[in-house]
């Protein structure tokens, strides 16, 4: 299971990135369309936010779901989007706190606990602690503010590619992918379309973050938003 330490070392380096933004910057264009930096944010506040509910829940036994709604979700993040840029680092820090507050109340068994995020999906409690890391790590990359998927942590790369491949793989909007990493020479996948390159490069064309430039066999492949 993603670790304490992993989550809270990627969310120390996204709040380095934000300290560094200010009022103009936040309210810049980000990597997603129709979000600037100030919605990233919000985001991340109110995952952290959400994660800490389902930690709550696994805990106590008490239903305390991610978000109210999806529709709620969004208008949390809209409404948020606008703050100056102190206030937006300040939410993510505290929010961040609450969360690492909740996982250190975590007794193991209930990591085991399911509960339901808000798409209606059931997983086990430990899902939210993979969840935040990935949350953190990849909208890092979307604040467009210097960090890159090259600064992605090696093992969740790896993690990820493995991952997203097989996720692919059970679905049926997307190319049958087999994927090696000329870098680590890590393959995934056993599908008929051979795509390689760099690790980082291969996950954030798969996660929608960069186009195939400097991957082998990607042009032409249609992949599905999953993320």
């Amino acid at each position: 299971m993603i670790s304490l330490a992993e989550i809270s070392a990627a969310t120390q380096a996204l709040l380095a990135t934000a300290a560094r933004l200010d009022d103009a910057d936040v309210r810049g264009p980000s990597l997603l369309p129709g979000w600037t930096r100030g919605h990233v944010l919000t985001h991340v506040a109110r995952n952290a936010d959400g994660g800490t509910r389902l930690l709550t829940w696994a805990r106590t036994g008490v239903e305390s779901y991610e978000y109210a709604s999806l529709d709620a979700r969004a208008a949390e993040i809209e409404e948020g989007a606008n703050r100056p840029a102190d206030t937006l680092v300040e939410d993510v820090r505290r929010s961040a706190d609450r969360f690492a507050e909740a996982f250190a109340l975590m007794p193991d068994e209930a990591w085991e606990r399911t509960v339901q995020w808000t798409t209606g999906a059931r997983h086990p409690a430990a899902r939210a602690a993979d969840a935040r890391l990935t949350e953190v790590l990849v909208h890092h990359v979307d604040l467009d503010a210097g960090f890159a998927p090259g600064d992605w942590p090696a093992d969740f790369t790896s993690r990820m590619l493995a991952g997203v491949t097989a996720s692919f793989a059970r679905r049926d909007d997307g190319p049958a992918l087999r994927l090696h990493a000329t870098d680590t020479g890590e393959d995934h996948g056993t599908g008929d379309h051979l795509v390689t390159g760099p690790a980082p490069s291969l996950l954030a064309w798969l996660l929608g973050r960069s186009p195939a430039t400097g991957l082998s066999g990607a042009t032409h492949l249609e992949i599905p938003f999953l993320y």
